[in-house]
């Protein structure tokens, strides 16, 4: 009875780091990073860093506690799953931790770029320099689709595979794991178009519904789903 409570307990802080990966992440990549950081227009994302320094600010806090919330649901997901499938559990474990690794150099480049359109130097030199930060920011980010959607398949197999959590919601978050693979390839090529931007929105539908499941239930012990 100890180790359900215990493994229950494992269960609902993972959901809990989820939840914070997932509110950090609309609000401060959905909500504030457009309205600071412009890929295309060096100048203007100079100009918002100036005029809007703690809204600029505001969405670094975010970024970093978005790396705090991927590494922490990574290690409580492995706490979770690792005797079920200790290899599956690692496999989940390094790409959660990878992909936050990614982020960090997304959250660098925002310290810097802001402290560049604070200093005291040449305007043509701030523009070169921002302009280098937000395009290592978007591909931090690009890049890190690719590990974010590799972090949902194990996690989809092991739900699958172990009966702990409804068979769907593993078949799920796995076709959101290929559809961020996909659109992160599909887009290194090249290729444009909503439905190119579409392709993780089954993993958005698998997160929360497994968000919601680790709050609510934890995890179930019996073998019967």
């Amino acid at each position: 009875m100890n180790q359900e409570k215990e493994l229950i307990s494992t269960a609902r802080k993972a959901g809990l780091a989820y939840l914070a990966l997932a509110l950090s992440g609309m609000v401060g990549v959905l909500w504030l990073h457009p309205q600071i950081f412009v890929s295309s227009d060096p100048a203007k994302t100079l100009a918002h860093l100036t005029e809007k320094e703690t809204l600029a600010r505001i969405r670094l806090l975010l970024e970093l506690t978005i790396v705090a919330a991927q590494a922490l649901a990574a290690v409580y997901f492995y706490k979770l799953f690792k005797d079920i499938n200790p290899f599956a559990a690692w496999a989940l474990a390094a790409w959660g931790t990878m992909n936050a690794g990614l982020i960090i150099i997304s959250a660098i480049a925002m310290g810097g770029a802001i402290d560049v359109a604070h200093a005291e130097m040449p305007h043509a030199d701030q523009l070169i320099m921002v302009g280098l930060f937000v395009q290592l920011i978007r591909h931090a980010w690009g890049v890190g689709g690719l590990f974010f959607g590799l972090w949902l398949m194990p996690m989809g197999y092991m739900v699958m595979s172990s009966k702990c959590m409804p068979r769907a919601l593993g078949a799920l978050l796995i076709l959101g794991g290929v559809g961020y693979l996909l659109s992160t390839c599909l887009g290194y090529l090249g290729m444009k178009g909503a439905w190119v931007g579409a392709l993780p929105m089954l993993a958005t539908a698998g997160e929360f519904w497994m968000i919601g499941y680790l709050l609510i239930f934890g995890i179930r012990t019996s073998k019967e789903v």
